[in-house]
């Protein structure tokens, strides 16, 4: 949804088929971290997100407890989205993120983002349409659906083919590309129900997730919304009774509404590559984690805002199709990492219910120490799965054949902090000019110069224009450079990484351009529209 909506905003016909009949009823991720926001405030759908989610003022704190009727054993304490908005305006040093995350159920998200792609008259979104088979053929691809109430079978051809269908894809099957990792890391029962015993089960206080070995409970709208992720009940495999689960989680029964119960098996893999020629995976086709960190659908969200611009500028015949090699470079290295903090942080959950000793749960003196040696212990291992700024903002795209090289070392990566830099490959750090306007919202939807201190842009304008190059130039008058920036010119793509910056290593506006469109080394590249989209 989110890569058709990048690409209807950019003037490209797409199709989605979803063999569902409707957006998910399962509630397979709870939060839309900062960088996912930030992508989707550049494609203006922002606030109507924010209105179907929890609101604002509530925090994103996560808790240790022995269960409901039991004790608190830690609590790590995380502002609002409300209370980030501050921070973020009054710490402006490229730190900060320019869209504090979400708690919303991707339940919520996607009739969102539907209604947003009823709107694209570009987009033509089917459902109970399943994707069948593909033929690539040199200049397009032949795709097979089949309407899922009739089975009747239809035939298109279309220029590009993304798999965005799931762990099991079949896109990536028909590609022939395997899985790298492990699969079913554990067994995992999950029941979304509705209750109204808020006073119970916000017993402590609002807090995004409640975790103890027998789960976690995850707020889904801090009203009436839950959803349990535990293991199997003692029954095993096919035999697991959600109230008993949900039981044994609390430490009572409780009044509740099972809405949605099933078993599940969590997955560290990733796809030996995201594809390539006229055929791509993103998302959970192209990588499966378990949920710890919530990388999930916020990769995958990373994989649209990276490949939807590539295919456009292929298609209008701005960029090179070598470009699109670009995708499964820049993105698989990320996909990896994600996949390794995923894995990491479900063993420091291991290693913090390996404390929930038999006399934790007891009303003694040994359960009283034992308590009070847990609760030290967890805040010694703290809680990086959600504090991992470096994993979310600090990732590049460096030494990708798209971004232009640069000699200077690269900063330290450091999973738990982020380094604001304008180093070709990363993110573009987010600020806030003299005048209060937020140098993210004056970037264009395409290519975005930004001039610092009264430097010369030379001659970028004049030769966009003759590539054919969508370019805005941004000049922050009255600006000095931010020390974060480090250099008066950067180029941004459009998805918010930085192509090239001036640092006074020698590069000319054109070959700045072609490489960032595919070209590769512009001394032997052929020029934009000689090669067919």
């Amino acid at each position: 949804m989110t890569l058709a909506l990048d690409l209807g905003k950019r003037g490209i016909r797409t199709l989605i088929v979803e063999r569902n009949e409707t957006t998910t009823r399962h509630p397979k991720m709870d939060i839309t971290n900062a960088r996912s926001m930030e992508i989707f405030r550049h494609l203006g759908i922002a606030e109507e997100l924010r209105a179907v989610a929890v609101p604002e003022s509530h925090p994103f704190d996560v808790s240790w407890i022995t269960g409901f009727t039991g004790h608190e054993l830690y609590r790590f304490a995380y502002p609002s989205a409300a209370e980030m908005r501050v921070r973020i305006r009054e710490c402006n040093n490229g730190s900060q993120m320019r869209e504090p995350p979400m708690r919303v159920s991707q339940t919520e998200i996607e009739p969102v983002l539907r209604t947003a792609l009823e709107r694209e008259p570009l987009v033509d979104l089917r459902f109970s349409t399943a994707y069948e088979a593909f033929s690539e053929r040199e200049d397009h691809v032949e795709v097979t659906v089949a309407d899922t109430t009739t089975g009747d079978a239809h035939r298109y051809t279309c220029r590009y083919l993304v798999g965005c269908d799931g762990g099991g894809s079949r896109v990536r099957r028909h590609l022939g590309i395997g899985l790298q990792g492990q699969a079913n890391i554990m067994e995992r029962f999950m029941t979304h129900f509705r209750s109204p015993e808020r006073e119970l089960l916000q017993r402590w206080g609002i807090a995004w997730h409640y975790q103890s070995p027998y789960g976690t409970l995850i707020a889904q709208n801090d009203r009436d919304i839950w959803t349990l992720h535990s293991r199997f009940g003692a029954e095993g495999p096919g035999k697991s009774d959600p109230k008993a689960l949900v039981r044994k989680f609390v430490g009572r029964d409780i009044d509740c509404e099972i809405l949605v119960a099933n078993e599940w098996s969590p997955h560290l893999l990733v796809a030996d590559s995201y594809g390539g020629g006229r055929v791509f995976l993103a998302g959970d086709a192209a990588h499966q984690y378990i949920p710890t960190g919530g990388y999930g659908m916020n990769t995958g969200i990373g994989d649209a805002s990276n490949l939807g611009w590539k295919l456009a500028a292929v298609i209008d015949g701005i960029a090179s199709p070598a470009l699109l090699n670009s995708y499964s470079l820049e993105r698989r290295p990320v996909g990896l990492r994600n996949c390794d903090a995923a894995g990491q942080n479900n063993q420091v959950r291991q290693d913090i219910s390996a404390l929930y000793t038999p006399d934790i749960f007891e009303d003694t003196e040994a359960g009283a120490a034992q308590r009070s040696r847990a609760t030290a212990r967890i805040a010694e291992i703290g809680n990086l799965e959600n504090e991992a700024w470096g994993i979310e903002h600090g990732f590049t795209y460096a030494g990708s054949p798209a971004i232009w090289p640069e000699k200077s070392p690269a900063p330290d990566w450091d999973p738990a902090r982020y380094v604001p830099t304008t180093r070709p490959g990363a993110r573009l750090p987010s600020l806030f000019l003299p005048d209060g306007t937020a140098i993210y919202d004056m970037l264009g939807p395409w290519f975005t110069l930004l001039v610092f201190g009264g430097a010369d842009p030379g001659d970028f304008t004049s030769v966009a224009k003759r590539l054919g190059v969508p370019l805005k130039i941004v000049t922050a008058d009255g600006a000095d450079v931010p020390e974060c920036y480090e250099s008066p010119l950067v180029l941004v793509r459009p998805d918010l990484h930085v192509a090239w910056r001036a640092t006074g290593e020698a590069a000319t506006p054109e070959a700045v351009l072609l490489r960032a469109l595919g070209h590769g080394n512009p001394a032997t590249a052929a020029r934009p529209g000689l090669a067919s989209p």
